[in-house]
């Protein structure tokens, strides 16, 4: 069974393969339109030069022919070499990602942090270096939406992770499917990403253009005139006030609700190139035989109550698009009196709206549900080694064995975590760098994906369905006049209150650093007897060793473990393994000597 390094680099390879030909191939098509332009149009000059005109026209029309036949042949050709080149970029892409270079990965999900979440922040989830940079494969504005709602409000229910952690599965298995509706969404442009202008435009209806006298109206005034023009030029007996009149009529009938009518027009024809593609997107989702309950429940949501298949239905909407043109253009605005064309467009709209507008935001939030299901995948199917975690109704449950911090990859190192009767809290000591805040970050970011549905980075992983709460990275808050410690003390507070009623588990990383080492002592001891207290249950990394009495004191409801760290070579070593116990060794003043900082 080939590697997932071995499958992307052998499609990259394939499809650099195919853009060579394809460029070669345009190449020649441009080359051949050059030559027949050039022929044609000497051919075409020897004639009229030579007095041959009854060829003339003959000549001339076979050429233009051809060319307009190269002319639609390399429009094709072009644009399926650019579907070509997006399927490299993803197979490079996957590339990097499973060697490790995936944070050069533009989207970052910058827009989705917040320094005030419960633990996004802390566990890397947005940002440069984050999961979202470097699972993310949703081109949609609803798909990465999704994504981050998938990794900043974990699921709560033991049902709706199973059907997810099914769907992810089945999904990971198809990396050709996947690649296709990735490629499919890449073609639409960034201004027209958020549909959210898209879904009003779809809900708001003007019954105006519904009605039977108007719709009646806009057909026979344009066949009226066209025919009143058409007796102007080959007969005598219509003088041309009568077509002029009927046109400066249907100039002032174009008048009316002019502003509102083009402002509607401009934004569904802004999302012209966007429409095509979730036309695309719909069509590949509903060609798929999904296996999965949720992958079906999915898939039937693209069929409304008529039985009408979703890419069908965008499928009219984009041909009717199709028709809204350049309404600035000289040659448009005659067009447009003559034919009422506006209203033509206004009418078509309004009538598929009233069919099919009601379902538009369901059809895209599909698309984005599926797309987020998708980059959950990535994770599966790059690594084969990581399991799928069991979710346990048993409370207050952490189980895992050989857990490693997802993004590390292959820089890290494994250790085993527990946390059940009658352990609650792993109480973990050591010197600085030696891998503390590292581990608390393993087990937190683990617990995230397995509470959306995704692989963990595991050799096994159980836990009960359990509140992620974070206090580590705390910084002063100049804009809103806020110290790291109070910040801190905020942050500590909202963990306390949440731990009322449901089960937290928690990271704390040094806490109460801000103050001197007896209130830290105490602060923190209080502060570790009142989570348990509360039922709470997590992860403390400290460097004050005297809080190690807390294991005898509590009953074993604590329980220590350190890192430590070694010396060779008069350098400082970590081999990053947890042990249990308080940690023996500290490096602070070893670390200051190395820095050249001496008496």
């Amino acid at each position: 069974m080939k590697t997932p390094n071995e499958k992307y680099k052998r499609r990259k390879n394939y499809y650099h393969r195919r853009l060579e030909k394809q460029s070669r191939d345009l190449n020649i098509i441009s080359n051949l339109r050059l030559i027949v332009a050039l022929v044609g149009v000497g051919n075409m000059v020897f004639l009229y030069m030579t007095k041959g005109y009854s060829l003339l026209f003959y000549v001339s029309l076979v050429y233009v022919a051809i060319f307009i036949y190269l002319v639609i042949k390399h429009n094709k050709m072009e644009s399926k070499k650019e579907y070509t080149d997006l399927l490299y970029r993803i197979n490079n892409g996957g590339l990097k990602r499973v060697r490790g270079e995936w944070k050069s990965f533009e989207d970052r999900g910058e827009e989705f942090k917040d320094e005030d979440h419960s633990f996004s922040d802390d566990l890397d989830i947005f940002g440069q270096g984050s999961l979202f940079q470097w699972i993310n494969v949703a081109t949609t504005y609803m798909g990465r939406k999704k994504l981050a709602e998938y990794l900043s409000r974990p699921c709560e229910r033991k049902d709706d992770i199973h059907r997810r952690q099914e769907a992810v599965g089945e999904l990971a298995n198809s990396l050709w499917w996947r690649q296709r509706l990735m490629a499919e969404g890449m073609t639409i442009s960034d201004e027209t990403k958020n549909p959210e202008a898209l879904f009003r435009w779809a809900e708001i209806r003007n019954r105006l253009y519904l009605k039977t006298w108007v719709r009646a109206l806009v057909l026979l005034l344009p066949a009226i005139t066209l025919i009143l023009i058409f007796l102007y030029f080959i007969t005598n007996s219509v003088s041309h006030y009568v077509p002029l009149t009927a046109l400066a009529v249907q100039a002032i009938i174009l008048r009316y609700c002019n502003k509102e009518r083009s402002k509607a027009l401009n934004v569904v024809y802004k999302y012209k190139r966007s429409i095509k593609a979730y036309r695309q997107m719909l069509k590949h989702i509903e060609g798929k035989s999904f296996k999965s309950k949720g992958l079906k429940e999915l898939k039937e949501q693209l069929i409304n109550e008529g039985g009408h298949r979703a890419y069908q239905q965008i499928d009219r909407l984009e041909k009717i698009v199709e028709n809204i043109s350049n309404r600035d253009n000289a040659v448009f605005i005659f067009i447009n009196i003559a034919l009422l064309w506006d209203y033509q467009c206004m009418i078509a709209l309004e009538l598929w709206k009233e069919q099919s507008g009601i379902y538009m935001k369901t059809w895209l939030d599909t698309i984005g549900e599926i797309e987020a299901l998708s980059s959950l995948a990535i994770i599966g199917h790059d690594n084969r080694d990581w399991v799928i975690p069991k979710i346990t109704d048993t409370p207050s449950c952490f189980r895992a064995i050989g857990i490693g911090h997802p993004l590390l990859t292959h820089n890290s190192v494994c250790n085993d975590l527990k946390i059940e009767k009658p352990t609650r809290v792993l109480l973990i000591t050591g010197s600085n760098m030696s891998g503390k805040s590292t581990l608390l970050r393993t087990a937190g970011i683990n617990l995230v994906l397995a509470y959306a549905g995704a692989s963990v980075y595991a050799k096994s992983f159980l836990c009960s369905i359990m509140h992620v709460h974070t206090c580590m990275r705390i910084s002063d808050n100049l804009e809103k006049n806020i110290s790291a410690f109070y910040a801190e003390l905020l942050r500590i507070r909202d963990i306390v209150t949440m731990t009322r009623g449901r089960q937290v588990f928690f990271l704390l990383d040094e806490i109460f650093k801000g103050t001197n080492s007896v209130d830290r002592h105490e602060g923190a001891k209080t502060l570790i007897k009142k989570l348990l207290k509360d039922g709470a249950v997590g992860l403390v990394s400290t460097h004050d060793l005297e809080l190690g009495i807390l294991e005898e004191e509590s009953n074993k409801e604590i329980k220590n473990y350190h890192f430590q760290e070694y010396y060779r070579d008069n350098k400082i070593h970590f081999d990053y393994k947890l042990e249990p116990g308080v940690s023996t060794t500290r490096n602070a003043l070893y670390l200051i000597k190395i820095l050249g900082i001496n008496d």
